[in-house]
């Protein structure tokens, strides 16, 4: 049954497919059980024939939807009726001539009334004369043909309280209402239009209170409800039948039978030659609707202490299919559901529990403070609210003047994570990381697939804020997972094969890094992450994908995001006297893919220190200080760093291409002998991605010569400064690439060179480790560390010179006589 939101009741022989709606149990159940849209009459029986619904071609296309709504079940049908003039049974009496819906409270005229009042006099708050929103909504869903309209509740919820009562009780009833008036109005407004006759559809959203997922409960059932969270999982999509057409194998004769309580009653005899079980379905003739079934996860601000997140079912119908990915945050606007459900498939006794699932009216992930999403990720625009290309004119209006400031790089800075005291560098980088490079654009079989995104890692000593800048990231950034790497494995970061609880199928789930697709996934304590779930990162970081064989699953998933992890010292405090590769326990094939290493380290300096601490008490006041000037709000902040996302993809010019030649020659030139390396490709690649990424900070459309050298300064302090030798202060990109310098290389070759003479001049042929040393300090003055003599002695073993026996300090070595 994979049409059903939840594993229900198995359709019996004559069935086609199950209705997206709650269906009774079935003409098979012993006892029929009939739920009705009213939460107020929960018993209350009606028998209103399901109405087919017409096939939508494509989604996101100028197709006239069908006037039966899979998203408000089969009642709607009977109230359009109603509302349209047709003929259904409805609550009358003589003495009060109005007619009522069965079952309810809502008097079909009046609520008509209302809401062709609502449509064609509401106005904003700070409109102008004669500007009527959803009469211009109208206009502009004629010139785009979509048959669509976006409502926003809080607007009936201002206008007529009593009608947005209504609509949260009875949304099946009232939306259907709302349906038909505006397609009076459609029809009146033109009238010789060839869409005249067009079935306008309402999707409400921001309801004026939003429901806590875990506070649902059965007084909701059958109630506009809306929620928050995040999307975990989406199903394929499910071909949804309406209507079935079944052909008589004896006579040709056709005859069509509509969806009746999710239940395709097959016709058993023959209408017109009267043979018995001679009609077969013809399903290419059926018609359908798209269907898909949603996973959403709770917000983690709404989850109490010690909870684990819950989860809701969603169902998703015609173009709102596909609209959102697993990992989008997002507000759904729904009519809360029940279903029941068998024991068994086989048995017809049903369970007193009953399966809850939400029809989905609309998607909205607008947020407050949270950067938007690139333009490329979803191209329907069937999330966003009314009035879409207003807005978007108003914002870049917004966001072009701010451009033109001429300090705007210093204002990204200031409102970058302003209660962190300086790290101005620091921050240069992350807000680099932020508005990412324009890479991902660069296709084709000319020049291949460069990334766009840029990874950094933060590295140093405890109580620098590490932790405090990922979490500031991670709340701005527009789709992301912020893990742990003591608590993170490799299939929590990649995917991992579970059943689903629907159809018992192995699936596939999304872990950490495909979540955070197009993205940033934060990762803190990446020192103490498993070897098993730092390999993964390896595939992740440079050819953003993630290939997965499990279960016979053979695929590669997409993980285009920017990492941004943190890591502490192996000895808690950094040690300049160390690498940055012997300080950390990392592999240095892993520390090479970061585009920038910023080494934060805690040095005392009165000044400074006074500084710090004056800044840090002024955050607990009562009265605290007043924000900078030139400090932009969180909102503004975050919308502008995501138009530049989406709307900005600067390219290099010449000048800039000579300045980066001409840098990246320069950085190669600092090394001191041929076997040190300063720079290699992948840092003139991070160079190009940092230019990128300053350029956008201007929404400028070329690289220009000033963000090519602000991009070497901000890799010069950052991994250059990882990736100085401690031994000769000289930069050696040897450090992170391989975990060795060049020195220490050359220090090794001489030390195996000193160890075998001393071995070879020796008369005896035995000798222990620890007179080794000491006839080693003593003979040539070699100052060497047990652990570089311990790695000399293997080498020469390994080279067939000497032979060992015991471990450690008790090492007995013995010379091999040719």
């Amino acid at each position: 049954d994979v049409s059903s939101p939840v594993q229900g009741a198995s359709p019996g022989a004559g069935s086609v497919a199950p209705s997206s709606s709650p269906a009774a149990a079935s003409n098979s159940s012993p006892a029929v059980v009939e739920p009705t849209s009213t939460p107020q009459n929960p018993g209350t029986p009606h028998s209103v024939p399901r109405t087919p619904s017409s096939f939508v071609k494509s989604r996101g296309s100028s197709v006239q939807p069908s006037p039966q709504r899979s998203d408000l079940g089969r009642r709607a049908a009977n109230v359009r009726n109603n509302a349209a003039g047709g003929d259904v049974q409805m609550e009358s009496s003589t003495d009060n001539p109005r007619t009522l819906i069965w079952g309810t409270n809502i008097e079909v005229q009046a609520t008509k009334e209302s809401a062709r009042s609502f449509f064609q006099k509401f106005q904003e708050a700070d409109g102008q004369d004669d500007a009527f929103l959803y009469l211009r909504l109208l206009d502009e869903a004629h010139l785009k043909k979509t048959f669509y309209i976006n409502l926003d509740c809080t607007h009936v919820h201002t206008f007529d309280r009593t009608l947005y009562n209504k609509l949260v009780s009875y949304p099946t009833e009232i939306i259907t209402i709302f349906d038909v008036v505006l397609s009076e109005i459609y029809a009146e407004t033109y009238p010789d239009d060839s869409d005249s006759s067009a079935n306008i559809q309402v999707r409400t959203y921001n309801m004026a209170d939003v429901t806590c997922m875990r506070n649902l409960n059965p007084s909701d059932m059958d109630k506009l409800v809306s929620i928050k969270g995040m999307i975990i999982r989406t199903s394929n999509i499910v071909p949804d039948i309406q209507r079935a057409h079944f052909e008589c194998l004896s006579c040709k004769t056709s005859e069509e039978v509509d969806i009746m309580n999710g239940r395709i009653q097959e016709p058993t005899v023959c209408k017109v030659c009267k043979a018995s079980q001679s009609l077969e379905i013809k399903h290419n003739r059926c018609l359908f609707k798209d269907k898909q079934l949603i996973r959403l996860q709770e917000a983690p601000e709404d989850i109490p202490e010690g909870e684990t997140p819950q989860t809701v079912n969603l169902c998703a119908f015609e173009d709102l299919v596909d609209v959102s990915k697993p990992g989008d945050r997002v507000t759904v606007t729904g009519i809360y559901r029940a279903m029941p459900m068998r024991v068994k498939a086989a048995q017809r006794s049903l369970k007193a529990v009953y399966k809850t699932y939400i029809d989905v009216i609309h998607f909205s992930r607008t947020e407050k403070g949270r950067m938007g999403e690139s333009k490329e990720v979803h191209s329907d625009q069937a999330m966003d609210g009314g009035g879409y290309d207003e807005r978007k004119a108003e914002r870049e209006a917004k966001c072009r003047a701010l451009a033109a400031e001429p300090d705007i790089y210093q204002k990204l800075i200031a409102s970058f994570a302003p209660s962190i005291y300086e790290m101005d560098d620091v921050k240069k980088g992350l807000l680099c990381q932020l508005f990412g490079g324009s890479g991902g654009g660069k296709t084709g079989a000319a020049h291949g697939k460069f990334r766009g995104d840029i990874n950094c890692l933060l590295v140093g000593d405890p109580g620098v804020s590490k932790s405090q800048l990922l979490q500031y990231v991670h709340k701005i950034a527009p789709r992301g997972i912020y893990t742990s790497g003591k608590g993170s494995s490799a299939v929590g970061l990649t995917a991992y094969v579970s059943k689903d609880p629907e159809t018992r199928e192995l699936v596939l789930e999304s872990g950490a890094l495909v979540l955070s697709d197009r993205g940033i996934c934060c990762i803190d304590e990446f020192d103490k992450m498993g070897d098993s779930a730092r390999a993964i990162l390896h595939e992740a970081m440079e050819q953003q994908t993630i290939s997965v064989a499990k279960a016979g699953i053979i695929c590669s998933l997409n993980a285009r995001t920017s990492i941004l992890a943190a890591a502490n010292p192996i000895q808690s405090r950094y040690n300049p006297q160390l690498s940055v590769v012997d300080n950390m326990n990392l592999p240095p094939t892993l520390l090479s893919r970061f585009d920038l290493i910023f080494l934060v380290l805690d040095q005392p300096n009165p000044a400074s220190d006074r500084r710090l601490a004056k800044h840090l008490v002024s955050l607990y006041l009562r009265e605290p200080p007043a924000a900078n000037s030139i400090e932009l709000d969180l909102e503004t902040f975050a919308d502008y760093v995501s138009f530049a996302r989406s709307e900005c993809h600067p390219v290099l010019q010449d000048d800039a291409t000579t300045k980066l030649i001409d840098g990246y020659v320069q950085m190669r030139r600092m090394s001191t002998n041929k076997h040190t390396i300063s720079a290699t490709p992948r840092q003139l690649e991070s160079i190009i991605r940092l230019a990128e990424a300053h350029a956008k900070m201007r929404l400028s459309e070329t690289v220009e010569v000033e963000d090519v050298e602000e991009a070497i300064r901000l890799l010069k302090v950052a991994t250059q400064s990882a990736a100085t030798d401690p031994r000769t202060g000289k930069i050696d990109m040897d450090l992170i690439t391989t975990g060795k310098s060049a020195s220490s290389r050359q220090r090794m070759n001489d030390l195996i060179k000193t160890l075998r003479e001393t071995i070879a001049q020796r008369s005896e042929a035995s000798i222990s480790f620890q007179a080794l040393m000491d006839l080693l300090i003593q003979g040539p003055g070699v100052e060497v560390s047990t652990q570089e003599l311990q790695s000399a002695v293997r080498q020469l073993k390994d080279d067939d010179f000497i032979t060992t026996s015991g471990h450690g300090l008790n090492m007995n070595i013995v010379r091999i006589r040719a």
